[in-house]
């Protein structure tokens, strides 16, 4: 019986893996993918390699968190080991339903409590840790992208272009007897530093990714006394992020993912540089947190510091006279007029289908507007973001792992 019940974790483990690798190589590599500097089988490649990294090095202090920190390792028995999982599984279904970013960690996290608390094992120090970070990340994260996008989205917007080629960045020469691997001939150099910077840092979130979330699959099969060691679950969770790069990724990555589609390029490629780095440092203290979370945050700070800067600090901190219209902060201040003779970068959507021609930018630069400005054409205040699905999306971020709680917790109480 023990047997059957720890190949069924293994398993669902493989399903939430499966499942991980599908949507994460999506969103690290839809840029690369899309503007045809990598091919879908290199991404899923690609991903897999440095998720394998993440999780070999800094995503055991998560495994060890996860397996024998939040809870005694003991209390992974096999039927608990499947509970949990099944919980988890569950219970994101319910926030893919409504179309929102769930975060595995919190819900993974979530089954587990559930687990601690009908146990009466629940390890509270470490858990008041843990929901600290995931407030205070972030709030990080949206500051972090607020003060960019206050102060230097608009300048790196004028000087950065990205370029989608008619045949792939790299090709193979197979004149001669040796295959050699050449450049794209239309790609200069600022195109071929500024593809392997994409690509780079794709690989740096599929890093994050791997660190993040192999607990999450497998955590509690690598307790005390589970069915696999902490090398072989790392090595199962990769296989299965694997499979689902490999397979359900190829249609994720021909749509670029709902939730960085309508993104210019420049903008996708700060928020994975913030929401990697906040979760890999997360993830090296040992605390599991969210990708999705943090990166959501970085696009509503984003957007709001570029609309604030038709406002001075002094304008948005002063009350607003009765009668006159509140300055409106949305994400859509990410992208600027298409209409307007303004430089932009084209959005992820954009370069994945092949519909815009995306030009280097001009010798001559334009001059930003200085801050307190209004300007029109810089600024499109009624784009992606609104408040009341901001709300929906922090409601659904609660509701998640507290339904992987309530679920749980009756399980291991009164019927386990």
């Amino acid at each position: 019986m023990i047997t059957l019940l720890a190949a069924v974790g293994i398993l669902v483990a493989v399903f939430v893996g499966f499942n991980i690798g599908g949507s994460s190589t999506g969103v690290a590599f839809g840029p690369s993918v899309g503007s045809r500097l990598v091919r879908k089988p290199t991404a899923a490649a690609l991903f897999t390699v440095f998720a394998l990294v993440g999780a070999w090095t800094v995503g055991r202090t998560v495994i060890e968190t996860m397996s024998g920190g939040i809870v005694p390792a003991v209390q992974f028995t096999p039927v608990a080991s499947v509970g949990v999982l099944f919980f988890t599984g569950a219970s994101l279904l319910v926030s893919n339903l409504y179309g929102v970013p769930a975060s595995t960690s919190m819900t993974a996290v979530g089954a587990i409590v559930g687990l601690g608390l009908a146990t009466g094992t629940l390890n509270e120090a470490l858990m008041f840790t843990i929901v600290s970070a995931w407030i205070v990340a972030p709030l990080v994260a949206f500051a972090v992208g607020a003060l960019v996008g206050r102060y230097l989205y608009p300048h790196l917007d004028r000087r950065i272009a990205f370029t989608r080629f008619d045949s792939h960045l790299i090709r193979v020469e197979r004149t001669g007897g040796v295959p050699r691997l050449r450049f794209n001939d239309d790609a200069s150099l600022r195109d071929i530093g500024g593809s392997l910077a994409v690509v780079a840092i794709a690989c740096y979130m599929a890093f994050s990714a791997g660190a993040s979330n192999a607990a999450n699959a497998v955590a509690p099969l690598v307790a005390a006394g589970g069915p696999l060691t902490v090398d072989q679950g790392v090595l199962l969770a990769v296989f299965a992020f694997s499979l689902g790069g490999f397979t359900i990724a190829r249609r994720t990555l021909e749509t670029v993912g709902d939730d960085i589609t309508e993104l210019p390029i420049l903008a996708a490629l700060v928020v994975s540089v913030v929401g990697a780095t906040i979760i890999t440092g997360l993830s090296a203290l040992g605390i599991p947190a969210s990708l999705a979370v943090s990166t959501t945050c970085c696009i509503i700070g984003l957007g709001w510091g570029r609309a604030s800067r038709a406002a001075t600090v002094a304008e948005l901190a002063a009350p607003t006279p009765r009668g006159e219209p509140d300055i409106e902060i949305t994400t859509g201040a990410l992208a600027a007029s298409r209409d307007a003779d303004v430089p932009t970068s084209a959005t992820v959507g954009d370069i994945a289908s092949g519909e815009a021609t995306v030009e280097p930018p001009a010798e001559s630069v334009p001059d930003v507007p200085d801050i307190g400005e209004a300007d029109p054409a810089e600024l499109d205040r009624d784009g992606l973001f609104d408040p009341n699905a901001a709300k929906r999306i922090v409601f659904l971020w609660v509701l998640t792992p507290t339904l992987a709680v309530l679920g749980s917790y009756p399980l291991f109480r009164f019927v386990l």
